[in-house]
């Protein structure tokens, strides 16, 4: 079940694209409103008598305040790296994270690398090389192919706190937490309400930044950190079904052999993860 909640989560989030296309707003200011939500709904949840006291101790406060910290620097540069380079540079650089992370978790979590993990990885890797059609480098396209690769460092030392840590602390204070210190963060850059885009307000915080961390972070309680991340692979291949049912995008012969091979190591993954 608990593989189920991270695929679950990764699948709603797949979906953030469209949104983001759909809302016109800037990033920035989209992230911040939607996290206002966000806050709100969960800050009304946590006032009940079942959580009150874990949010006034000041030790379910640190580890959430960091993982919030992280997650805004992986989200910004990465959506940096897509202004700056192509859709396909910025992606693989993101997705360098499972990889990190096999070779991390051995020292941080006692996780094995093994040869499974490797091949699962490595095949997942050229499926997204193969969606992508490849990686190109230009000088002017360095400052993102940088941003990218920050955002997968980002990605991978989430991945690695979240397994550390997770057993420790509800879904719901992580997320309530975590969200409040990128929107205090954002704060001071946010000068305008625009009003039309509310609805992707309600969306991004209620489903994207309230419903997926929480059975992401849940999910983490029964999952080994290589096995969240090279599930983390699904994500594009989802975004490439959102953008034709929502935004009538085709895609091509690539994409298509891509998503098999990802959906493939995803599948392999599944089947190693037993009864989780």
């Amino acid at each position: 079940m608990a593989s189920i909640a991270i695929l679950a989560a990764i699948f709603l989030w797949s979906s953030l694209g469209v949104v983001v296309r759909l809302s016109g707003v800037e990033i920035h200011v989209l992230m911040f409103y939607s996290l206002v939500v966000a806050s709100l709904v969960q800050g009304v949840i946590l006032c009940g008598r079942r959580y009150r006291g874990a949010v006034l101790r000041r030790e379910n406060v640190q580890f959430p305040v960091v993982l919030g910290i992280v997650s805004c620097v992986n989200t910004f540069t990465y959506f940096f790296a897509f202004t700056r380079t192509t859709i396909a540079n910025a992606v693989l650089t993101h997705y360098t994270a499972p990889v990190i992370v096999a070779f991390l978790a051995p020292f941080f979590l006692r996780e094995r690398l093994t040869a499974k993990i490797l091949f699962v990885i490595a095949l997942a890797t050229a499926g997204l090389w193969i969606m992508l059609d490849g990686f190109s480098i230009a000088e002017e396209q360095m400052m993102g192919i940088v941003a990218g690769l920050v955002s997968g460092v980002a990605y991978a030392i989430i991945i690695i706190l979240l397994k550390m840590h997770a057993q420790r602390y509800h879904p719901l204070l992580l997320a309530f937490f975590a969200n409040l210190t990128v929107m205090l963060i954002l704060a001071p850059f946010v000068r305008s309400f625009p009003a039309h885009a509310a609805w992707s307000y309600l969306v991004i915080g209620i489903i994207h930044s309230t419903i997926a961390p929480l059975l992401y972070f849940w999910g983490f309680k029964g999952v080994t950190a290589n096995r969240a991340a090279i599930l983390g692979y699904i994500e594009p291949v989802c975004a490439i079904v959102f953008g034709m049912m929502f935004l009538q995008e085709k895609p091509g012969i690539h994409s298509l052999i891509g998503g098999v091979l990802i959906l493939v190591s995803g599948y392999l993954t599944l089947r190693r993860s037993g009864t989780e």
